[in-house]
């Protein structure tokens, strides 16, 4: 299975993000958003110094699916602060969706 070939990958790599995030996004797929969720914290606690912008989005996403708006709107502020510092045009879609979530959960 897929989830299996991305966690093997990992355990050469562990630091690669785009990795780390398909993994996440293997557990959101299988319905699994606690583990979607753990995943991309570790992606986010990973990636500090070069922030994976795409993680507090989809984080966000699962905490809120989990019924967990106060996680959710901590996430989500942290990437949108995020977001402001790495730029760009992705980056800045990402704050966007982010924003209209936040209201969303708050």
């Amino acid at each position: 299975p897929r989830m299996e070939r991305i966690e093997a990958m990992l355990a050469e790599t562990p630091d690669d993000q785009f990795l780390r995030y398909g993994l996440a996004m293997e557990h959101a797929g299988a319905g699994d958003d606690e583990a979607c969720v753990a995943v991309l914290r570790d992606l986010i606690a990973r990636s500090a110094a070069n922030p994976y912008v795409g993680a507090y989005l989809q984080a966000g996403q699962a905490l809120a699916r989990l019924d967990r708006p106060a996680e959710a709107a901590a996430v989500l502020r942290d990437g949108i602060a995020a977001a402001e510092r790495v730029g760009g045009a992705d980056a800045a879609h990402a704050r966007s969706e982010m924003l209209g979530l936040l209201a969303a959960v708050e």
